[in-house]
């Protein structure tokens, strides 16, 4: 059931990217743009996103379950470090410089954008990278 509940959230995610048009470079980079054409779309979007989580969040944080069942693991983090600050900026500089972020870039990908699938594709390859060397430096 838990996988039933995750693809129905993975494919209205994916509508609501197409809807919105963040699954389009083009879109973002003009939000990104402040010099030149901007696009204050995405704003709006984001804040509806934001509106809409934290509600769901003051909802959830009531609650011992998810509505599949399953038990809620909430982060432990509290406090902003190197790590967390670098992968940020890194995640911003290549959001900029492509377009994509990884969730657009993969409903892109999957709609036949071949940039997409490049970015999507590096991105996996930087995700398994980080892996094996996160494995590497626990043992």
């Amino acid at each position: 059931m838990a996988v039933l509940y995750a693809f129905a959230a993975g494919l209205v995610f994916g509508i609501g990217l197409i809807v919105s048009g963040l699954a389009d470079p083009a879109r973002v980079l003009g939000f990104l743009d402040l010099a030149g054409l901007w696009n204050p779309t995405l704003a709006f979007v984001m804040g509806g996103a934001v509106l809409a989580t934290t509600a769901g969040y003051a909802w959830l944080r009531r609650r011992r379950l998810s509505l599949s069942g399953e038990p809620l693991h909430w982060p432990q983090a509290t406090q902003v470090d190197r790590r967390l600050a670098g992968g940020s900026l890194l995640f911003g500089v290549g959001w900029g410089l492509a377009g994509f972020c990884p969730g657009p870039a993969l409903v892109a990908a999957a709609a036949g954008v071949a940039e997409a699938a490049v970015f999507a594709a590096a991105m996996i390859a930087g995700m398994a990278i980080f892996s094996v060397l996160e494995r590497r430096k626990r043992s």
